[in-house]
């Protein structure tokens, strides 16, 4: 049956890949580029002679509530360049008075909630990677870094300039981006291009080119083209140095270890081989600024998934971490300094040409003797083909490495593993038809046989129907160390369907029905688990939202579990349980001030019954203060003698933006579970365009008030072009 089914989605992909050599959506929407012969001032003025000159792309089409008309608020948007910079300047219009809608001054801001304006640029015109940049109404930065065709990664930085400037009917964004920071291949005169403009007022998103409203203004499937009137200027020498200094103190009241001061140098260095091929090198990087990540109640039998946040794993880091699906990932970068100092690393990624993407990374770790961990070394190589029109194909080699390996002194790490895999993604020219289909082998000493997965999906999404099939199987002995596989030895079924519909109503603009299974089975297709969920979604034209759902559940158990994972009693492996479950969400319009969302959860949980309540509320004193709270409420009935439970998780949180370029932050967070209570604040300062200056401190408390430990950092970092 396995077979069948995979040879009938290997046959779907293959045939809507054929499908996929098509011309470009949006080719026929041409904006011309020409070099300015006087000086910018990036002021969010439009008083320069190389203005009055450009070209303009007006006349956006229509995204959200409809994507059947033209926009009817009203944007400009020019760009031109000289010898060191891309330039852009947008005129916004107010079609409704009153003040503009943003959350704050913070750098990323949440896209849905906050007036803004996005530029996309493909540069290799591929419709698949790209940079993003843009601002919300109040002038806080947006970059980002583009992947599988509309992926946007916020964690990636790097430098560039803007000003937005207000006036009574309208703003206006004006920004330079150097070429250094943005990768291009030399000779190339036709960019892919589109800008999206979000007004929350009107509740209209619309872009320079129609996109499809079941797609982001992000889909470079849909973007037109940048026609330059001469290939942009070499960047010429691209070498950053980006070196910092931090001195900082830690104190373990939980095992009385005194305080200690400690301070420690190191950074990055970023050499362009080309203008489009990147050479990333760390010495003894250090992460302390990162954000810390926000916990959840875990009543899960596998390991929970936290993204990665480290900015030098960042630039290009889909070519990595995007092989495989969200629970089978051969390649994940957090695996990487967990817990252990971090040497020295070097990374070679980025485009060949219009066809060929590169990346390789090897990273140094340091031996850990009080944990019995070797030195390691972590290699990657992956590589892909572009094929079709916006199809690729990749392959991707992993080595885990322990150095001076000691089988009794690190018995608790292997000696090596080892990863190698392809994968197939398709994306078809009008981003309808998507899927994939990978097999991945894993190399472990004492793991051979059943170290093997495959699994493949295709999606179909027009505007009434989103239909997915997907399947998965992951061998019983397919170890991938530095990866995230939780689950291992089973079968995975999981269809979906989504009917959406668009009444003529005054406050209803959608609602859909989605029917979704998941089912698990052993490697002799016995049943496991399955899941399946029945939701009801509707869509306001305030742009809140509100769903139901119901959701029958079946678990065989495969080991022992505490449902209420705090170290109580535990189920028998081998039993087995069904459940009903019911939920309702509401989520509130974003332009209010005080914005909320509340969602409940009831029903059966294993041998037991579960009443989960979750809850996150903000207010904010536009655009300098947001003040918000999240909490999630469990409580976990269970029959006698096993001890029913009550698990609070209470996050609130502050962020101050006193100017875009000044922010402090401070999340607290209760976790019951975990008898833990945590604050975290950091102090930021951008003195100038992708240079810092942080101070981080952080508390660890017993819920009753008592001390575990405590740290405060200092950094400083500068970006220095050579």
């Amino acid at each position: 049956m396995l077979r069948i089914l995979l040879g009938l989605c290997a046959l779907c992909l293959f045939m809507a890949g054929g499908v996929a050599n098509a011309q470009k959506v949006n080719g026929h929407f041409r904006l011309h580029i020409k070099k300015a012969w006087s000086p910018i001032r990036v002021d969010g003025i439009i008083d320069e002679q190389a203005w009055e000159e450009a070209e303009v792309a007006s006349d956006f089409y229509m995204v959200l509530p409809m994507d059947t008309s033209k926009a009817e608020v009203r944007t400009d948007v020019r760009m031109t360049y000289d010898d060191h910079n891309l330039y852009l300047v947008a005129t916004c219009f107010h079609k409704v008075p009153g003040p503009y809608m943003v959350e704050s001054l913070k750098r990323d801001f949440v896209f849905g909630n906050n007036d803004n304006f996005l530029v996309f640029i493909d540069p290799f015109d591929d419709q698949t990677n790209g940079f993003s940049f843009g601002a919300n109404a109040a002038g806080a930065q947006w970059d980002g870094i583009m992947y599988e065709g509309y992926k946007v990664d916020l964690s990636w930085d790097n430098k560039w300039s803007s000003e937005v400037r207000g006036y009574d009917d309208r703003y206006i964004f004006e920004m330079a981006i150097p070429f250094k920071t943005i990768r291009y291949k030399k000779g190339i005169t036709e960019w892919g291009i589109n800008f999206s403009r979000l007004d929350l007022k009107t509740t209209e998103k619309s872009s320079w080119t129609p996109v499809p409203r079941q797609f982001p203004t992000a889909a470079l499937a849909y973007t037109g083209t940048l026609v330059w009137d001469k290939p942009p200027p070499e960047a010429g020498s691209n070498i950053s140095l980006i070196p910092y200094a931090l001195g900082g103190m830690t104190r373990d009241f939980e095992n009385d270890v005194p305080r200690k001061y400690h301070h420690e140098f190191g950074g990055d260095a970023k050499i362009a081989v080309t203008s489009s091929l990147n050479l990333d090198l760390t010495v003894n990087p250090d992460f302390s600024q990162v954000d810390v990540d926000e916990q959840v109640t875990n009543l899960d039998r596998f390991e929970l998934f936290f993204p990665e946040k480290r900015q030098f794993f960042l630039e290009n880091g889909d070519l990595f971490a995007n092989f495989g699906y969200e629970n089978i990932r051969p390649f994940f970068s957090r695996r990487i300094g967990l817990g252990v100092p971090i040497r020295y690393g070097a990374r070679l990624s980025g485009k060949i040409n219009s066809d060929w993407r590169v990346g390789a990374m090897d990273m140094q770790t340091d031996a850990v003797d009080s944990l019995g961990l070797p030195a390691q070394n972590f290699a990657v190589l992956a590589i892909q083909r572009r094929v079709f029109a916006r199809s690729n194909v990749g392959l991707i080699f992993i080595n885990k490495e322990s150095l001076d390996y000691d089988s009794v002194e690190h018995g608790l790490s292997s000696e090596y593993n080892r990863s190698i895999g392809v994968e197939y993604n398709l994306a078809s020219a009008d981003n309808i038809w998507t899927g994939k289909a990978l097999v991945f082998k894993s190399m472990s000493p004492g793991k051979e046989g059943k170290d093997i997965t495959h699994a493949a999906n295709l999606r179909y999404a027009t505007r009434t129907w989103d239909i997915l099939w997907r399947h998965e199987y992951v061998g019983e002995n397919f170890n991938a160390e530095v990866g995230y596989v939780p689950r291992r030895g089973y079968v995975r079924l999981n269809p979906e369907v989504i009917r959406m519909f668009f009444p003529k109503s005054e406050k209803i603009l959608s609602h859909s029905l989605k029917l979704a299974n998941s089912s698990y089975f052993d490697e002799r297709m016995h049943q496991t688990d399955y899941r399946t969920q029945f939701t009801y979604t509707a869509t306001f034209r305030s742009r809140a939202t509100a769903s139901a759902w119901t959701s029958p559940n079946y678990v065989k158990l495969l080991a022992p579990f505490d449902p209420t994972n705090t170290n109580g009693d535990t189920l028998a492996t081998g039993t087995e349980y069904h459940w009903m479950e019911y939920g309702m969400e509401y989520v509130s319009k974003p332009q209010s001030l005080f914005t909320y969302s509340a969602a409940v959860q009831a029903g059966g949980f294993f041998n037991g019954d579960r009443v989960r309540v979750t809850t996150v509320a903000a207010y904010r004193f536009q655009p300098y203060v947001r003040i918000g709270i999240s909490t999630t409420y469990n409580h976990i009935k269970l029959p006698e003698p096993m001890e029913s439970r009550e698990l609070w998780l209470v996050g609130p949180r502050l962020d101050v933006t006193m100017t875009n370029k000044l922010f402090f932050t401070a999340f607290a967070q209760y976790n019951e579970q975990l008898d833990n209570f945590n604050l975290n604040t950091r102090f930021q300062w951008r003195y100038r365009p992708a240079s810092d200056f942080f101070i981080v401190y952080a508390d660890n408390y017993f819920p009753g008030g008592i001390a575990r430990n405590r740290s405060l950092v200092v950094k400083l970092t500068y970006w220095w072009n050579i």
